[in-house]
């Protein structure tokens, strides 16, 4: 039978290897022991009986550890500032990109008098804007995906206010479940960023976005 835990504070059942409770985010300390569970079961005459409750001629035995200190959250406000930084960081790496294809240029609907006389101006603004949206798009992904993917846990922004993406159970997610939490704030968004708002304001500082994805943002 797999071993599972049951969390002090709500209850919650967990799988045997989680770190953090999956319904309220409490931290579990050490694996539970199974040797205290294989002992009663060996029991005859055993009943298994509610974790934490005692009665004549029941064996008891714990299936979860004690509740450790508890697990602090990224709320609305320093994600924003966190946002912001990170918005700023790409930027400035497409802007020498955007420099030497003349991209600014082109968005402007050109910048030479001719190509405005001549009725280029809008065909330039179409395909330039096009272009710079597409690169910030793509490399906002890729920038937010692999950093919070890997070994980091977090963005650039995230990282100066301490902060890590995790799944539900306190681990590293990877690159595609973070790719589903960056596209799941269009969704967020288009709700009258509603879905951003929400951190403010549910249990776990969960955006939309994080629901869909199953993560959380734990701030040390």
């Amino acid at each position: 039978m797999s071993a599972t835990l049951f969390c002090n504070k709500c209850g919650a059942q967990n799988d045997a290897a989680a770190q953090f409770c999956s319904r309220c985010g409490a931290a579990f300390t050490t694996p539970a022991s199974t040797s205290e569970a294989a002992t009663a079961s060996s029991v005859p005459g055993a009943t298994a009986v509610p974790p934490g409750y005692a009665a004549p001629g029941y064996v008891t035995a714990t299936p979860y550890p004690a509740y450790a200190a508890g697990v602090h959250y990224g709320g609305f406000w320093i994600r924003v500032v966190a946002t912001i930084i990170d918005a700023v960081i790409v930027r400035a790496v497409l802007f020498p990109v955007k420099a030497a294809f003349g991209l600014g240029g082109l968005a402007a609907g050109g910048f030479d008098g001719y190509s405005l006389h001549r009725g280029f101006a809008l065909p330039y603004l179409i395909f330039g804007g096009g272009i710079l949206v597409v690169l910030t798009l793509g490399a906002s992904w890729l920038y937010e995906a692999f950093m919070e993917s890997s070994s980091y846990q977090a963005t650039l922004g995230k990282m100066i206010f301490g902060m890590k993406v995790t799944d539900l159970y306190g681990n590293r997610i990877s690159f595609a479940r973070a790719t589903g939490r960056h596209f799941g704030k269009i969704v967020s968004g288009l709700l009258l960023c509603i879905g951003f708002i929400m951190v403010g304001f549910t249990e776990r500082k969960q955006g939309l976005h994080d629901m869909m994805a199953g993560t959380l943002v734990r701030k040390s």
